[in-house]
């Protein structure tokens, strides 16, 4: 019988490891070791240190626009034109050097501006985040590559690089030394891990030659259109990022180092409760992207990261003492009473990325003006904030406002989408 049986489990076992579902697995493992950096961090920075590295986090989240914008071009383009792969891949592979060594440049450039900006202890954070960038970019094109091709295996080992590398070699790093400049260090270093990965898996797929192909189709994948397009998601999803990571910016500017820390401790709560549920929007792109599939899929996706946040946030209000154990221990104990607030933050927020990631596959621009305006409004009433609990209100009301005005644009929308009855 274990002879019969064997074979068999091991096809399902290898089925699976090609299948979405270790992708599933690869991204929540990734994002709990992201997590878990930031634990660590908390704790062994302690509230004002952890304040400034939780404020470069934001920025290269942030920052990472490009990456999920070449990603998307990337994805979309490969999937679309399966034929035209190798030009696909060179166009891609061009415009994504580019790219990464432009932002890298401009923060090169702008690293002075960060180290005033964030208040670091020094400007050296500020110049690593200019190195990491670099890396992190690459990474994006790469991953987009992989996912056009439905090459699981590889994509999820990807993932995995980009979150055990960053909570070992980053705790290796601030245990040595617990300074902004150390943890920064860690995690620029941990950054060119999943770039190799990339690259080494791109290397050893062959791909046929389009010799053959129209030079009509292949003009489609020419630079400037992918640039164009990159360029085009790049904003949308800053738009986004802008608005989700700048309140950690406006409380290092408008609070005490100390309150800033602890809020930057809640915002631990609001980045799990963002990224737990977001293998749903890997699942639900490519159904939102199809014409007579969008609104369910929006919908559907909606409701499934809407129950995740409900969750969440009687998780945290019921046991925000357990809570507590992961966003950093007693010395954030002033936070405990208000983390179920940053569960409604963290809700809001990935609902909002459910939205503009069904802009980004109807190709409707639009949207990312009101998320622009949202973001606007946040700095300009949460500077007059004074307190913790006015400004995580202030961000409450602003995100809940931009989620059903969003939701209802999407929707009116959509309507065209829905298949006429034969």
């Amino acid at each position: 019988m274990t002879l019969i049986a064997n074979p068999t489990t091991r096809d399902r076992v290898r089925s699976f490891l090609r299948g979405s579902g270790a992708l599933a697995i690869a991204i929540v493992v990734m994002n709990v070791a992201t997590y878990g950096f930031q634990i660590i961090a908390a704790r062994r920075l302690g509230p004002e240190q952890y304040g400034g590295i939780a404020s470069l986090m934001a920025l290269l989240l942030v920052l990472g626009v490009v990456q999920l914008g070449l990603q998307a071009t990337a994805a979309r383009r490969v999937a679309s034109a399966p034929g035209h792969v190798a030009a696909i891949e060179r166009t891609i592979t061009s415009v994504t050097a580019r790219a990464s060594l432009a932002v890298g440049a401009l923060m090169l450039v702008l690293s002075p501006l960060v180290w005033k900006v964030l208040q670091l202890d020094s400007i050296v954070p500020a110049l690593l985040v200019a190195v990491s960038v670099v890396p992190m970019t690459v990474t994006g094109g790469q991953a987009g590559i992989l996912q056009g091709e439905r090459r699981w295996l590889p994509l999820s080992i990807l993932y995995l690089a980009l979150g055990i590398p960053r909570v070992i070699i980053g705790t290796v790093c601030i245990l040595v030394r617990p300074t902004e400049s150390a943890a920064m260090l860690g995690v620029t270093l941990s950054l060119f891990v999943p770039a190799v990965i990339g690259w080494w898996a791109l290397r050893r797929h062959p791909r046929g030659s389009d010799a053959t192909a129209d030079p009509a189709d292949l003009e489609e994948h020419a630079f400037r259109r992918v640039a164009t397009e990159t360029l085009h998601s790049s904003v949308a999803l800053l738009a986004f990022f802008v608005l989700s990571n700048l309140d950690i910016v406006v409380a290092r500017n408008t609070l005490s180092h100390h309150q800033a820390g602890l809020y930057a401790g809640g915002l631990i709560l609001t980045k799990a409760v963002l990224f737990l549920p977001q293998f749903v929007v890997v699942v639900a792109f490519p159904a939102m992207s199809t014409a007579g599939e969008r609104r369910r899929s929006l919908v559907q996706s909606l409701i499934a990261v809407a129950g995740v946040g409900v969750i969440s946030t009687l998780g945290a209000w019921l046991l925000s003492g357990l809570a507590m154990i992961f966003i950093g221990g007693a010395e954030y104990q002033a936070v405990q009473h208000r983390l179920w607030l940053f569960a409604v933050v963290g809700t809001m927020l990935a609902m909002l990325q459910m939205l503009v990631y069904g802009v980004l596959a109807r190709q409707h621009r639009g949207a990312a003006y009101l998320v622009w305006a949202a973001a606007i409004v946040l700095a300009g009433v949460g500077l007059t904030m004074g307190t913790l609990t006015h400004l995580v209100l202030t961000v409450v009301a602003v995100d809940t406002v931009l989620t059903a005005i969003l939701l209802a644009v999407s929707l009116w929308h959509l309507r065209e989408d829905v298949p006429e009855p034969l």
